[in-house]
């Protein structure tokens, strides 16, 4: 085989050729990471680094800049040799009349080993017309369970996908606990694409239906999560529209893919990869651990009475009475009383919610102009609205945190004063952009609540 053969996927490769190549692959490429390791970044490298280059680690994050630097270097230098060992598995698979899709293993860690070893010694299959080698596996399953009519594979399709939607749910949120990319983005949008492909596998269908098919799978999935008590309704309605949006556009590419008569053929790789891309997004997120961001929320209005009168009424304020707004009544956590043990910079203030106390320690009492505090201890968000009495998503805790809150009052001609309630929170939810809009929302409307209660309290003091 020539060299410049090597980097092309078509064609086939014997057993001695595959293990010649990557036996001196594997050879150079240690080489020259032995050569970048020690004497660029001068530290020592063996073997056993392939398995653990920075020891025990949870994530990117836990790396220091030298040791990024380094993992971006060694990956820029593994490229080539992916490709390489990518096409040279496909093509000895592909001799041995084995399913391509085996290459997977390639990037299985020990497994890649003994992938490695058995197709350095099966022997050549016999050629045949197609050289795709064995059928997938999954081919005869959707062959048997797709049917044929358009109503009936309809039916079969929306099902099938709320089913693996509701597994890959389960594994996201129990399993993995990653409210990231991979749960809000990659799933509705993977269910929107396989919705379609598995509704079209046997011929395609006009983009109504696919639209069609592709977005109720979605809807089902929310009931059902709502019904086995997985998750609540406010969070379910606040994810729906990003859900809906990424269902749609992944049942539109789908719709793409099948009129341009994708084939029988392609039909099942291109559908299992569909159903694989969730998870692996889960895992990538689950080691990178994306780092959340701080955000700020202003609100202010004015009041009808001094600073030292609406003071008193910012440090610790009366209870409010019960919310009328939809959002809080439908759940959302809502402050109902603050109180404070101490004065100045010692003490420490509890603002009450319908879910339980912010502890919040004073860092500066400057009276009356600024109270600012840290918080130290959060409740539950929200009380899930469900069927059932109560239930305990893993997103009510540790996926929202405030961090620190101040008021701050300037005073206003005629005894008027200005509040102004600032909140720094972050969440650990992505995509952090939307869920920040929601979330931003909800503190101007906490902010809102506990500004009008304080200008109810003090002008009242005021006319006094």
């Amino acid at each position: 085989m020539r060299i410049e053969n090597f980097w092309q996927w078509e064609g086939r490769v014997n057993r001695a050729t595959y293990f010649l190549v990557g036996a001196s692959a594997f050879l150079l490429k240690f080489a020259v990471d032995w050569v970048v390791v020690t004497r660029l970044f001068h530290r020592p490298w063996s073997l056993l680094n392939y398995w653990r280059p920075f020891g025990a680690i949870t994530g990117l994050h836990s790396l220091g800049l030298e040791d990024r630097v380094l993992a971006g270097t060694m990956m820029f230098v593994a490229l080539p040799f992916i490709w390489l060992g990518l096409v040279m598995t496909v093509k000895r698979l592909r001799d041995a009349g084995e399913p391509t899709w085996l290459a997977a293993l390639f990037f299985a860690p020990i497994a890649n080993l003994v992938f490695y070893l058995v197709l350095s010694v099966k022997p050549s299959a016999a050629a045949t017309d197609s050289e795709e080698g064995a059928p997938w596996p999954v081919r005869n399953v959707i062959e048997r369970w797709i049917p044929r009519t358009r109503a009936a594979s309809a039916l079969v399709s929306i099902g099938l996908t709320a089913v693996i939607g509701l597994g890959l749910t389960f594994l996201g949120t129990q399993v993995i606990a990653q409210y990231g990319w991979g749960l809000f983005v990659g799933l509705p949008f993977c269910l929107g694409l396989f919705a379609v492909l598995t509704h079209s596998y046997h011929q395609p269908r006009g983009y109504g239906e696919c639209v069609t098919v592709a977005i109720l799978p979605i809807a089902i999935l929310g009931a059902i999560l709502l019904m086995v008590a997985m998750e609540g309704l406010i969070c379910l309605l606040m994810a729906a529209p990003l859900a809906a949006i990424l269902a749609l556009l992944g049942g539109s590419l789908g719709f793409v893919i099948q009129a341009a008569h994708w084939g029988r053929r392609n039909a099942p790789a291109i559908v299992s990869m569909v159903v694989l891309l969730t998870p692996g997004c889960y895992g990538v997120e689950h080691f990178t651990r994306p780092q959340a961001g701080v955000f700020e929320v202003k609100s202010a209005l004015e009041i009808s009475a001094p600073p030292e009168k609406v003071w008193q009424k910012v440090v610790a304020f009366t209870e409010i009475p019960p919310p009328q707004e939809m959002l809080f009544r439908a759940g959302i956590a809502y402050p109902i009383r603050a109180e404070i043990t101490g004065r100045g910079a010692d003490a420490v203030r509890h603002c009450v919610f319908s879910t339980g106390p912010f502890v919040e320690p004073i860092v500066v009492w400057d009276e009356p102009h600024l109270l600012r505090f840290s918080v130290t201890a959060n409740p539950a968000p929200l009380n899930e609205l469900t069927p059932y009495g109560h239930i305990e998503p893993r997103h009510l805790h540790g996926y929202f945190e405030s961090h620190q809150g101040q008021f701050l009052l300037t005073e206003l001609p005629g005894g008027r004063t200005r509040v102004e309630g600032t909140t720094w929170y972050s969440h650990s939810m992505w995509p952090e952009t939307y869920w920040h809009w929601w979330s931003d929302y909800v503190i101007h409307r906490i902010h809102m609540r506990v500004l009008e209660h304080i200008r109810s309290e003090a002008e009242k003091e005021a006319v006094r």
